[in-house]
């Protein structure tokens, strides 16, 4: 089946992102509908571009503070980070296209 994207928690998070390859971070929740579409996306890029970009997932029901401390009103956001810092933030189920063209814009 290919690479999965990894679980990410509160706890996992700073250390992750502090990579100088690009990761590509999927907030979420079980309730939400937009998120079940992007889903599988997020997956398919995980495995397309694995050594290449880190692609996790973080359940904002299950993990608080991050999403907090980037005041994540609505979900799906994806956020691309480099180096520890946010480089990219999409709001919403996008097309795969439009996630992986600005992924690779940081590879």
């Amino acid at each position: 089946m290919g690479h999965k994207a990894i679980e990410i928690t509160d706890a996992s998070f700073a250390d992750l992102i502090n990579s100088d390859t690009p990761v590509l971070v999927d907030f979420w929740a079980e309730w939400c509908g937009p998120c079940k579409m992007i889903g599988p996306v997020v997956e398919e890029i995980a495995g397309e571009y694995e050594g290449r970009a880190i692609v996790g997932k973080l359940d904002v029901d299950a993990n608080s503070n991050v999403p907090a401390s980037f005041g994540i009103r609505s979900i799906p956001t994806l956020m691309i980070f480099k180096n520890g810092k946010m480089v990219e933030k999409i709001v919403g189920a996008v097309p795969k296209g439009a996630l992986t063209s600005k992924l690779e814009a940081h590879i």
